[in-house]
Formats: C-alpha cells, sequence, structure tokens
C-alpha cells in the first residue's frame, strides 16, 4: 500500500510544479505585454491581421525544410 501512494505523491508532486511553470510564464507573458495589446475594438484589429503573411521568419521556416 505504501508504495503505491509514494507513486501518487510522486505524480502529485510533478503535476504540481509543471503547473506551477506554466501559470509562472503565463504571469511573464502578460507581464511583458505591450499596453495597446488590449484594444476595446477586437473585430477591426482582425480585420487588419487576416489572411496568411510570408513574414520573415516563415520564410527562414520553408528555407530550412528544404531537402
Amino acid at each position: 500500500m505504501s508504495e503505491s501512494t509514494r507513486r501518487l505523491s510522486r505524480r502529485h508532486f510533478l503535476l504540481s510544479v509543471g503547473a506551477g511553470g506554466a501559470a509562472t510564464a503565463a504571469a511573464i507573458v502578460a507581464k511583458n505585454a505591450p499596453p495597446g495589446a488590449n484594444t476595446t475594438d477586437a473585430a477591426a484589429g482582425k480585420r487588419a491581421t487576416r489572411g496568411y503573411r510570408a513574414s520573415a521568419h516563415v520564410d527562414n521556416y520553408y528555407r530550412t525544410t528544404k531537402l
């Protein structure tokens, strides 16, 4: 019985560590967000960014995947 209790507590510990890391990362990202990121007119922002755009990092990705 003690063996299953140890495994269970390890699982909970690792789950807590993972959830804590994800929460910390989310807090850091939210803290570093630019002040204009939360606009009240979200529909206008979506229209401005709609569609596919091949940027430099996308072009670099496609270049690296060629054989």
